[in-house]
């Protein structure tokens, strides 16, 4: 039998924004199909970055290589879901014209969406259960259904690679939930998920692999192997999260929102 290759290669990977020093050393991991790695780290630990990198957007040493090449040539083919996305909830557009959105880069500036394309909509707002409100302004909808409309924007880019930044971050159980049978349903379809998350039973719940970050490297692997109480212990020494005060490798880090804020702020710039 063939091996496939992978969908994300990355071996004793260095990542800096600039001429900085790197903000995040000693990367090596990678994403098969079906595969979802979650990372974990404390704020400032470089989840961020690394999504960033996986994107082509900051200076990346060693071996990286996404979808067998340089990280940002097949930029087509990786759907981004970031911490955070603002559409004016005001603006007249509705759920179905937002996730259409997704195919701009595809459809280049001279075409219009033709009949392939609104089938690929159709199918990414079923496949994050939002069929009945396809037609509902995206200003009226939830905060947990508009974060769904916009990974099915994400999808309608029809990716074999999705990056989440702090996907679940003020999400109601009813749309984490949602959102959770989302990812499950695209790992099952081959497509690889890397997700950056405090959530430790989101980990558990969604993913088959972790890497434990902060400033580089502490741990990765399958999340049986590589995520224990040494490990997290590890990762978060220092810091407001206590892993023992949150259940361990079971709990939750510590309160979501905000990770990587800075990183954000200097890899816009």
């Amino acid at each position: 039998m063939t091996q496939r290759s992978p969908l994300v290669s990355y071996r004793d990977a260095s990542i800096a924004y600039g001429r900085e020093a790197p903000a995040l050393t000693g990367v090596s991991f990678e994403v098969g199909q079906g595969d979802a790695v979650a990372l974990l780290g404390p704020n400032g630990a470089g989840k961020s970055t690394l999504l960033q990198s996986l994107l082509g957007l900051l200076p990346t040493t060693g071996t990286a290589e996404v979808l067998g090449t340089t990280p940002g040539a097949r930029a087509s083919e990786v759907g981004y879901l970031p911490q955070s996305t603002h559409i004016d909830p005001d603006f007249p557009v509705s759920l179905g014209q937002v996730v259409m959105m997704g195919r701009y880069r595809r459809l280049g500036l001279f075409r219009w969406p033709g009949a392939a394309d609104r089938e690929v909509v159709r199918r990414a707002i079923e496949t994050v259960g939002l069929t009945d409100l396809a037609k509902t302004t995206f200003g009226e909808l939830s905060g947990g259904q508009r974060q769904r409309a916009l990974l099915a924007r994400a999808l309608a880019t029809e990716p074999k690679l999705i990056l989440l930044d702090e996907p679940f971050n003020g999400l109601d159980r009813t749309n984490r939930d949602a959102l959770i049978a989302t990812l499950l349903r695209l790992r099952e379809t081959g497509v690889g998920i890397v997700v950056s998350t405090h959530d430790l039973e989101l980990a558990h719940e969604v993913c088959s692999h972790v890497l434990l970050l902060n400033g580089r490297q502490i741990a990765g692997g399958p999340i049986s192997e590589a995520l224990t109480d040494t490990a997290l212990a590890a990762a978060f020494s220092g810091t407001s999260a206590d892993t023992e005060a949150h259940g361990g490798a079971h709990g939750t880090l510590c309160a979501p929102g905000g990770d990587d804020a800075d990183e954000h702020e200097r890899a816009r710039v």
